[in-house]
């Protein structure tokens, strides 16, 4: 056999799966990462919605008929809760807080807004 013949060794051919399957490895871990991410933002986007939803609708009734209320569970997932506060931060207003929780990969997270009305 001429040495002056090119090609790869059998080493090299398995030392360059190696490092390949490595780099896959990894990019197949961070890609897991991301779709967890995206997911969790999806959820929270979604709950931050329905506490928008609930205090445009509060904010649609009469200053009189507006009132603590909850839990009530929305989309089968989310749970929904205001408080409203009289009197609060001054007189002839009401503090809005509404609250929405759901539970993710065993923890439970909340999304929380918060808005003042007057009479």
């Amino acid at each position: 056999m001429d040495r002056r013949q090119k090609g790869f060794t059998l080493i090299e051919c398995l030392v360059s799966i190696a490092v390949l399957s490595i780099a896959i490895a990894s990019l197949s871990s961070v890609t897991v990462a991301v779709i967890k991410e995206n997911a969790f933002s999806r959820a929270k986007t979604v709950a931050n919605a329905l506490a928008t939803d609930k205090i445009e609708a509060l904010k649609n009734i009469s200053y009189s008929n507006v009132a603590s209320g909850g839990p009530e569970t929305v989309q089968t997932v989310y749970t929904r809760q205001w408080t409203v506060t009289t009197d609060s931060p001054a007189v002839r207003t009401k503090t809005i807080v509404v609250t929405v929780s759901w539970n993710w990969l065993g923890k439970t997270r909340n999304v929380t807004l918060k808005t003042i009305i007057t009479r």
